[in-house]
């Protein structure tokens, strides 16, 4: 079956789809950014008839449980599907994610994060492009909230998170389970996420449906929907952002051991001299006279060197992690899945 659905002037899709979907969302110490998120899974334009919200506390030592529990109320008050579940014994979004997949009754999930804002018409244009039954994955796109200082700014200019630069990958395309649509079908075929990995379980889920999966047509494929929109907050310290680039490189290190993938080049220590001393006689002058008289951001100013400190975190995340044996481990469902009976 071909896909039927339509983009309007504005470019919003016009949905006519509307099967039942499990959105499901890992938590740990999420106290943060839980009202935001409650907030826009509430706004939904989705039939509330045919969509359930598992949010899964994966441990934490906040107060997640306590606004889960008030979740659970003012969802229910407003005829809202809504389950707060917990998984406690591995510390894992994989493992949380599992939790959730094994309860959920859709034909569908649908897996955010819980520092992202989905905006009304997330879920509804992100299920459209399940009508074409040999997709078996949709990835929305992940936008930035306004940044309010300097490094949430600087992730803004450079688009991290954004699923095109997933979907460009040289091995497969794959998108992030920030804002990821999935056939439970094709889930089925290949296992649920590794358990015990702590990050790259997103291209790895997505390479394992698409490589392994089949269906009538062949292998399973992966479509964007750009105007599924979901909105990221970005790291807000220096410590924050080499913790997310040195995940990257441990991702890197992971999906070698698993897929085979090629890892990324080091910046070797020359190219970045050179780098540095580009950015403090042509680079920082320029962009400083743009910011005094063109109005330019201020950001603009120090990209090049974030932009090392961000390379060297991930080059050594890539060179420091090695994948424990644990992590190859797969999970699968269980023999009477509740989508199944």
């Amino acid at each position: 079956m071909s896909a039927n659905f339509d983009t309007s002037q504005e470019g919003q899709v016009a949905c006519s789809y509307f099967p039942g979907v499990s959105v499901i969302v890992p938590i740990y110490n999420g106290e943060q950014d839980l009202p935001g998120l409650l907030s826009g899974l509430m706004a939904q334009t989705y039939p509330a008839a045919q969509v359930e919200y598992l949010l899964v506390d994966n441990g934490s030592s906040d107060r997640t449980p306590q606004l889960l529990a008030a979740a659970a109320a003012e969802f229910t008050a407003k005829r809202l599907n809504f389950k707060a579940l917990s998984e406690r014994e591995i510390q894992s979004a994989y493992a949380a994610r599992n939790t959730g997949i094994q309860v959920a009754t859709g034909e569908f999930l649908a897996f955010t994060d819980a520092d992202c804002y989905p905006q009304p018409t997330w879920l509804a244009n992100l299920i459209q492009p399940f009508q074409d039954e040999r997709i078996g994955l949709v990835a929305g796109e992940i936008a930035a909230l306004p940044g309010k200082n300097w490094l949430e700014r600087y992730a803004e200019r450079k688009h991290i998170m954004s699923q095109k630069d997933t979907l460009a990958h040289a091995f497969c395309p794959y998108g992030q389970t920030a804002n990821l649509g999935v056939r439970l079908k094709a889930l089925e075929q290949v296992g649920l996420f590794r358990p015990y990995l702590t990050t790259g379980g997103d291209a790895d889920i997505c390479w394992r449906i698409q490589r392994e999966g089949q269906q009538k047509a062949g292998v399973w494929q992966i479509h964007y929907a750009p105007d599924a929109v979901i909105r990221h907050r970005h790291r807000q310290t220096l410590a924050d952002l080499h913790s997310q680039w040195y995940r990257y490189g441990k991702s890197n290190r992971y999906l070698h051991e698993l897929h085979g993938v090629k890892l990324a080049w080091p910046l070797p220590r020359k190219e970045l001299n050179r780098s540095l001393v580009r950015w403090a006689l042509k680079e920082l002058p320029l962009a400083a006279a743009k910011f005094v008289f063109a109005q330019e951001p201020a950001v603009d100013m120090v990209m090049a060197p974030l932009d090392i400190y961000c390379g060297r975190a991930r080059d050594r995340g890539q060179k420091e992690a090695r994948l424990p044996d644990q992590a190859r481990q797969k999970a699968y469902f269980p023999v009477l899945h509740p989508a199944a009976e």
